[in-house]
């Protein structure tokens, strides 16, 4: 026994209680002590049933992610879980929190389970590039059936007792303690002679289309291997006898074990939960906040103001006219009625976020009393500085003013106020309440408290947030125009939108570039040339047909035409034929002879000037680490998930190769391929982004 196990009998009953806090984690401690109180409890004379049981707020949530990178050591969870199914007492896991990954095996090794009615369980592991490795796709499938395992499986979903019991994973939902409650049920099951009832005895369930899932699984993860193969493990649960089936199963986990895939996904698991960790803020107490003020009510003051409302804080939305106001009201009470429909808020709660917690309002001086307010008006210098004139005169002097600008100079508006300490950038993603990007950016004259305000009202939010420095477009929005950049000078150099959206969805993003740009409207990019025109390079590589499009009043998806043209009732476009031609009659005109482009080269040039503009970021230190971008990407600008980010993805490439194709490039057009000192730094050092993580976090 180790203690994290405590062992106790009630009768003819044992009871192995884990005590690993704060979520009974899988560690090997745990384990050693489970198998050795199976032991204790098969070797105490008179035992009947033995009830597993956790402490705290979960039954075991899973792997122990400290040992993850780590050998692993015995007793191996797979052989735990065969250890408790083998034994001739009957086994009870009493389920309450979450029982999650190797939880729900552990759970699924015993004979019986029963659950309080508020636990959930699930299968994540494809959310780490890998499947279930301790029997989770021979048991599930065995216990439910393939199309409710392989749903569970290769979604990774976690689902609610009701459901779970409706599937047939547990047998019985009592409320009450755990341990008491298992108790009782594994009484009843001695007394009424209850049978032992492995999952591995029983039959195979019937088969499948076994290629057509696979295929559709891998087109739904749109490349993600895990799911996938997932699948291939359920397969051997219906074609092989359970221990075959169990070795099939471990293979396919080691495999994809040893992916990159499987690396980036892991990266990106443990730089969510680190990129609001910042040494900077340790120690520095928020500014406490009940009430938020927000300026301009459309799309994104909407977004912003439902997102507020749903974490339980007070909104004063303002706006310059009394239409306005009311459309803003609808905008909120639509998004609002989306969570009741999903059962998110009840029908009371609707009630009181749209009347006694949102006030709508034409008149500054409601915002007298808010802890802060976030502008989200026209990105325009001066109207933001006009604004935040307003806010800085009706404010309370310890208000913070934030403003939602994508790419303004937060010191410039800062500047505007008597009180530049109190300014900061909170740089939301539409739709604000649907969106998980945060970025909080931080200006010369930023105070701490400030700093640590915009994190707190983030983590309030359930955004990821992610600190960033003051430049045009912060991190996102400048590595975007960048990678947007390549892109265009690939279309002028022969490839085209289409091939280009094309290949960048097979790599994993959910739309490329072009489809982005219609979706976003193209008229923002034509704004953002406009604004940069005067303080544009000689050498820098601008197309014009973009602008001939939205000259044209096209505008992408809210006109119904851009790069493509959208018909009404129909999801998607196809490719507008007038912009082929616009494409052709600017390569004349520049004397360009266009030429073919692989996908792979593609691919490669839109992620190398991805990753050289993200590399002169952090030289500079607008992005602190690497995996501040990463995860910016990931959560803002549709990234796929298993590479990790696009700095993951480099150190996975390898960044001399990746080096040499931007100064190759650099051959063809010197102003824009300059390579990133820091990308030559790390190089020449024989290191990896991976490293500045690393460093950053000593």
């Amino acid at each position: 026994m180790t203690d994290k196990i405590g062992y106790t009998r009630k009768g003819d009953i044992a009871v192995l209680r884990i005590s690993n806090p704060p979520v009974n984690a899988l560690s090997h401690a745990v384990r050693e002590g489970l198998v050795a109180g199976m032991d204790r409890a098969e070797a105490d004379d008179g035992v009947k049933a033995v009830v597993i049981v956790g402490d705290g707020r979960a039954f075991i949530a899973g792997a122990d992610i400290t040992e993850f990178g780590k050998t692993p050591l015995e007793p191996f969870l797979p052989d735990l879980c065969k250890r408790i199914e083998d034994s001739p007492l009957i086994v009870v896991a009493s389920l309450h929190g979450v029982s999650l990954g190797g939880g729900l095996e552990v759970a699924l090794s015993a004979h019986y389970r029963i659950a309080q009615p508020s636990a959930k369980v699930g299968l994540p592991e494809v959310h780490l590039g890998l499947i279930p490795g301790a029997g989770g796709t021979q048991r599930l499938p065995r216990l439910i059936g393939v199309d409710a395992a392989l749903d569970l499986i290769t979604t990774g979903r976690q689902v609610k007792a009701d459901e779970a019991d409706r599937l047939g994973i547990i047998d019985e939902i009592t409320e009450g303690d755990p341990g008491e409650v298992g108790l009782a049920y594994a009484e009843k099951l001695v007394a009424s002679n209850a049978p032992r009832r492995p999952i591995s005895e029983m039959e195979a369930p019937d088969p499948i289309d076994w290629d057509a899932a696979y295929d559709g699984t891998l087109k739904k993860g749109r490349g993600q291997i895990s799911p996938a193969q997932a699948v291939r493990a359920v397969q051997a649960s219906v074609e092989l006898p359970f221990h075959q089936g169990m070795q099939a199963e471990r293979e396919i986990f080691m495999d994809l074990m040893r992916t990159d895939q499987r690396q980036g996904m892991i990266h990106a698991f443990f730089s969510e939960r680190a990129v609001g960790n910042l040494p900077e803020l340790k120690g520095v107490e928020p500014r406490a906040l009940q009430s938020i003020g927000i300026i301009g009510g459309g799309t994104m003051g909407a977004g912003i103001a439902t997102a507020a409302l749903l974490a339980g804080f007070n909104v004063v939305l303002i706006e310059m006219k009394l239409d306005a106001a009311e459309a803003a009201r609808a905008r909120i009470s639509g998004n609002l009625s989306g969570a009741l429909k999903r059962g998110k808020i009840s029908e009371l709660q609707f009630k009181t976020l749209t009347t006694v917690a949102l006030e709508v309002s034409i008149n500054y001086d409601s915002l007298a009393s808010v802890d802060l307010v976030i502008e989200a008006v026209f990105e325009d210098m001066a109207v933001k500085k006009d604004v935040f004139g307003k806010l800085d005169a009706v404010c309370k002097p310890d208000a913070i003013l934030a403003s939602n600008t994508s790419y303004l100079d937060i010191n410039e508006i800062a500047a505007s106020t008597s009180r530049p300490e109190s300014v900061i950038g909170l740089h939301f993603f539409s739709p604000a309440h649907v969106m998980k990007l945060l970025e909080v950016v931080v200006a010369e004259k930023t105070a701490p408290d400030v700093v640590a305000t915009g994190f707190a009202l983030g983590k309030a939010l359930n955004k990821i947030s992610v600190r960033a420095g003051v430049c045009d477009g912060f991190i996102g929005n400048r590595i975007l125009a960048t990678y947007r950049t390549a892109a265009d000078h690939m279309v002028l150099d022969g490839a085209s939108p289409y091939q280009i959206d094309k290949a960048l969805v097979d790599f994993g993003f959910a739309m490329g570039p072009f489809a982005v740009a219609d979706l976003a409207g193209l008229d923002i990019g034509w704004a953002t040339r406009k604004r940069k025109a005067a303080t544009r390079h000689a050498a820098e590589r601008v197309p014009t047909y973009p602008d001939k499009i939205c000259e044209a009043g096209n505008f992408g998806q809210k006109t119904g035409k851009g790069f493509y043209v959208y018909e009404a009732g129909t999801r998607g476009g196809v490719p507008n034929p007038e912009v082929p031609e616009l494409i052709d009659a600017e390569r004349a005109e520049r004397g360009i002879t266009p030429r073919d482009f692989t996908d792979a080269e593609i691919v490669r040039r839109y992620m190398a000037a991805m990753v050289n503009e993200a590399a002169k970021l952090l030289g500079e230190g607008i992005a602190k680490r690497p995996l501040d971008v990463d995860m910016v990407l990931l959560f803002g600008y549709g990234f796929p998930r298993y590479w990790g980010g696009p700095m993951k993805w480099a150190d996975l490439q390898g960044l001399p190769a990746l080096l040499a194709d931007i100064e190759r490039y650099a051959t063809e057009d010197a102003w824009f391929w300059q390579p990133a000192p820091l990308l030559k730094q790390l190089v020449a050092e024989g290191r990896t982004f991976d490293d500045l993580n690393k460093d950053a976090a000593r």
